[in-house]
Parts: C-alpha cells; structure tokens; sequence
C-alpha cells in the first residue's frame, strides 16, 4: 500500500509511474480473484506463484530500469520500494501475509494518533502516562474487549488491592 501510494504521488510529473501503478493493480486483481472463488492456503499461494510473481518479476526489472534523480518522487518511490523489496514480496510465499497492511494500520491507528498528540507534552511523566493509556485501551480493542469494560475492571482490581488484570485477561476464549 505504502510502495503504490509513492507511484500515485509522483504519477502526474513522472507518467512513466503509472507501468508501476498497473501492476501493482494486477496484484491486487489477483487477490480480488481470490476471494472470488473458495478460499484456502494452498489456492492462494497458487494463484500467487502463477499470476502474481510474474508482476513481481517484471516490476522489480523495470523499477531498476527508470532514470531518476534520487531526490525527485521517482526516485524516491523506486527507492522505498526497493529498500523493501524482501518484507514486499513476503506474501509470494507465505499466503497467510496480505498484500498490503492496511488492516494493521487501521489497527494501530489510535495508538499512532495518541502518540502523535502527545509529542509535544510538558510533562514527561503524563506523556508516559498517556502513552500507557492508549496502549492499554488499543490493546483491549484489539482483544475484542470493551475498553470501558477494561478500565472499570483495572479500576476496581486497583481499588480492592488486587493485581491488575491485562487486556488479553478479560478477553473472551475463542469459541471452538
């Protein structure tokens, strides 16, 4: 997502972008085809071997191929992608790595949103107070606990001397 977000950037002053913008989006049409169809492990990274490795075996040649100064939003997105180029194409071969990551970013979200209104904090020890909090109310999220839930739990714990429990302690078990 990050990669494809560099060649849309720079796509109008650099046409050249958009050969890397179409495939990428066959990348993503594979994956689109994926999901069309039954899903398991072993059809996607079949899918992927057949139909998205040639892309990846064509964008990294042409990628290397393009003229750009390094400092211009080519040469920088040819850049960024080539420093990572191996956590990129991890997905070839583990099917259980999407794509893209932006369920992960959707996720961590509040945490990244609460550190950046914290940067410029007077207090060192309310920044790391705060730091504990948004860690501690996306972590309940991410266990699928009501953070209210979460804080009024930790706060009666607290109130009785007890330990306080974690956000994965008052998760639900998966059923099954």
């Amino acid at each position: 997502m990050h990669a494809r977000r560099k060649y849309v950037e720079c796509v109008e002053a650099f046409p050249q972008a958009e050969e890397a913008l179409e495939m990428i989006a066959g990348l993503y049409a594979v994956e689109r085809e994926y999901k069309e169809g039954a899903e398991s492990l072993e059809r996607l990274l079949e899918l992927r071997q057949h139909k998205s490795r040639p892309l990846i075996e064509r964008l990294h040649p042409w990628a290397c191929e393009q003229r750009a100064l390094p400092q211009s939003a080519l040469g920088q997105a040819i850049k960024y992608m080539s420093n990572r180029w191996t956590g990129l194409t991890r997905f070839l071969t583990d099917p259980r790595v999407p794509l893209d990551n932006r369920a992960t970013e959707r996720a961590i979200r509040g945490l990244a949103l609460g550190r950046k209104n914290h940067y410029g904090s007077r207090s060192r020890r309310g920044t790391e107070v705060a730091a504990l909090y948004y860690s501690l109310m996306e972590t309940a999220k991410l266990c699928g606990v009501d953070p209210k839930r979460y804080l009024r739990e930790a706060a009666l714990a607290a109130l009785r001397g007890e330990a306080i429990p974690l956000p994965n302690q008052l998760a639900q078990p998966a059923a099954g």
